[in-house]
């Protein structure tokens, strides 16, 4: 299985995840996983945590110290479970966030109320091929305004922006 089959949510069994917070009018258009550089820093925190106690462990003779490493890869571990099953979902009437993994939390906003939709990129992002995407809406709850570490950012937004907004098949000139 590679990264991409991992990230977009293909129709196959694993779809009741996100199956089951659509309406029965409704059909996904879009299904990602945020993208795995959103585990960055959990990983990050597992090899300082690696070189930390190593250093401790052969300069002061603490073996116990191993323990705490134990809780960075615990950290590490629950970051890769609540990656796993977040999930942002565009259907044809509205745009959703779906995370958690004791509590699952889900954040909607209708399509109708999206006025403009942003597309940010880091330097960071450009080189690890993820995006931000801002959204403004028509109404004063600001839950879907930022959603950032997205697969694929040109992509996405030009699937969402012609979900939004229709699509123009001829050219304008």
């Amino acid at each position: 299985m590679n990264l991409q089959d991992m990230m977009v949510h293909r129709d196959d069994n694993s779809t009741r995840t996100v199956d089951k917070y659509l309406m029965s009018y409704e059909g996904r258009v879009i299904a990602v996983r945020r993208h795995p550089a959103v585990l960055l820093a959990p990983v990050t925190a597992v090899v300082l945590g690696l070189v930390a106690c190593a250093a401790a462990s052969a300069v002061a003779g603490m073996v116990w110290i191993w323990w705490l490493w134990l809780i960075t890869i615990a950290y590490l571990v629950w970051k890769v479970i609540a990656w796993s099953v977040e999930f942002f979902l565009v259907t044809e009437h509205r745009m959703m966030v779906i995370n958690g993994v004791l509590n699952r939390h889900v954040v909607m906003m209708p399509l109708a109320k999206v006025t403009d939709i942003t597309l940010n990129r880091s330097i960071t992002g450009r080189m690890l091929g993820y995006g931000e995407f801002r959204t403004e809406s028509a109404g004063q709850k600001k839950w879907l305004q930022s959603v950032n570490f997205m697969p694929y950012p040109e992509q996405l937004y030009h699937e969402i922006s012609s979900v939004i907004f229709g699509t123009i098949d001829e050219s304008p000139d």
